[in-house]
């Protein structure tokens, strides 16, 4: 499989897109809120027309209101792949989700989330006991992954509980085991990078701009106004930083300047993740024809 990955607007879906059209590809989607419907700006999903006849997969397919792990997508991405080489395709993952990536090229396994009733009762454990005592819970199970979480984040620690009760070993326990078996399949990791930071930072805010000019605010009241149910789209960037504005507390101005920002720092955590990775090759797109050089890349690849 070829794999496109790096940070936030560096060009990546056009880079993806491309490939797909010089090698007979598809492209399978790794990016954690582009799995979402309804809300295409925000997420800067590639849209059918974009596309251009080039197939799309786990692109746009879920309801915001949708829990989706990243177990659940290894299990998707993974029957997408193997459906496209069923037919003689050529998979192209392309996104910047970097434990998705990761755990694919790994070979990385996780369990699927249990349903709804343990999280449920966990929840309600929670609200009875509070984060001090499920923190303790969680210490006297699995000392080391407590002692990384602070009382107040308790998604993580219900989620530790969670795989504790599901598989009956500590976090290093699973990681190990998560490690033992070989990857899937063989991947060309194609990272995308500015030679200068500023230059990175100037597409971004140009992104932003560009957004906006796209109808981005509307999307981000449609979020907002559904934030009692858009559990994860709540959370993306691109959205809850326009939140203050429309509840009367800050302006437009000041919420705009602030999801640059906030898409900035991603940024520079996507950039952190991804460079460690040793599959991965970089490409500066301020500086190489990016699109010959990748295209070079896969032809020695695929042979």
């Amino acid at each position: 499989m070829i794999v496109v990955c790096g940070p936030t607007a560096t060009g990546k879906s056009d880079v993806a897109l491309a490939l797909c059209r010089r090698f007979g590809g598809e492209v399978v989607n790794a990016d954690s809120m582009q799995v979402y419907r309804g809300l295409p700006i925000g997420t800067a999903a590639v849209t059918p027309a974009e596309a251009g006849g080039v197939p799309l997969h786990l692109n746009g397919f879920l309801p915001p209101e949708e829990r989706y792990s990243v177990a659940s997508w290894l299990r998707d991405a993974q029957a997408c792949i193997d459906e496209i080489h069923r037919r003689g395709a050529v998979p192209v993952v392309c996104g910047g989700t970097g434990l998705y990536i990761k755990s694919l090229v790994e070979g990385i396994h996780y369990s699927e989330q249990n349903g709804t009733e343990r999280r449920a009762a966990l929840e309600a454990e929670w609200a009875m006991q509070g984060g001090e005592a499920m923190l303790a819970r969680l210490r006297a199970q699995d000392p080391d992954h407590a002692d990384k979480l602070n009382v107040n984040d308790k998604k993580r620690i219900l989620r530790a509980l969670e795989l504790l009760a599901d598989t009956g070993l500590t976090e290093r326990e699973r990681a190990s085991r998560s490690h033992a078996a070989p990857p899937a399949y063989e991947a060309l990791c194609i990272g995308l990078d500015y030679a200068d930071r500023a230059a990175l930072y100037a597409a971004i805010n140009l992104r932003v701009d560009a957004m906006l000019a796209a109808g981005l605010l509307d999307e981000a009241r449609m979020v907002y106004e559904n934030r009692g149910c858009y559990g994860t789209a709540v959370q993306a960037i691109g959205y809850k930083e326009f939140f203050p504005y429309f509840a009367g507390d800050a302006p437009l101005e000041a919420c705009t300047d602030k999801l640059k920002q906030a898409t900035r720092n991603y940024a520079k955590r996507q950039l952190t993740w991804f460079r460690k990775m040793p599959q991965v090759r970089w490409l500066r797109v301020d500086e190489a024809n990016v699109q010959a050089q990748a295209t070079e890349w896969v032809q020695a690849f695929l042979g």
